[in-house]
């Protein structure tokens, strides 16, 4: 089984195309997105490894931004996250959320699988394009009907309502991503 995403981006010029594949061991999720940053042109290779329980297990991040590339790899341990091999603790989150791409909020929605009515907060590993650490960002979900989830994230600030396509992928990230397939 395969699951497909193709995003627009809303806040500059750019795409994202993800796939979600049933694996023997759980899921992978993986994708491209091509934009423009504030530096330059991007463009991210990106996957995560998720378990069974859509728990995330190991991420990579590879491409290039305004010309310099980059090749990261993110392990969750028994004793924490690791970004190309150096610890950063976090060793009681359980998601990976890449905040160039909308493809990474599925897993934690899976894995919570929130009935209208219920919210959960749910902290996630953070990764973004020209960080050198790993953080914690916590994120508020509360779903309204299935299909929408209030959303909030006050270490960005980031607030909206996401609509959320029959595949899983957020189909409208409000002023980020717009699904377009």
């Amino acid at each position: 089984m395969t699951e497909l995403a193709f995003w627009e981006c809303l806040y500059t010029a750019g795409h994202d195309a993800a796939a979600l594949q049933r694996q023997d061991s759980g899921w992978l999720l993986h994708g491209t997105a091509v934009f423009r940053h504030d530096d330059g042109p991007a463009c991210v290779n990106y996957a995560v490894e998720i378990d069974a329980g859509w728990q995330s297990r190991r991420g990579s991040v590879r491409g290039w931004l305004a010309g310099q590339r980059f090749d990261h790899v993110i392990e969750r341990r028994d004793d924490g996250w690791y970004l190309d091999g150096h610890t950063h603790g976090l060793a009681h989150l359980v998601d990976l959320d890449f905040g160039f791409t909308p493809a990474t909020n599925m897993q934690q929605l899976r894995r919570v699988a929130l009935q209208p009515g219920q919210a959960a907060d749910i902290p996630v590993v953070w990764f973004d394009l020209k960080q050198t650490s790993l953080i914690e960002l916590p994120q508020h979900y509360a779903c309204l009907d299935g299909e929408a989830y209030r959303y909030a994230s006050p270490q960005g600030p980031y607030e909206a309502v996401l609509e959320i396509a029959p595949n899983g992928f957020a189909s409208l990230y409000p002023e980020l991503w717009r699904m377009a397939a």
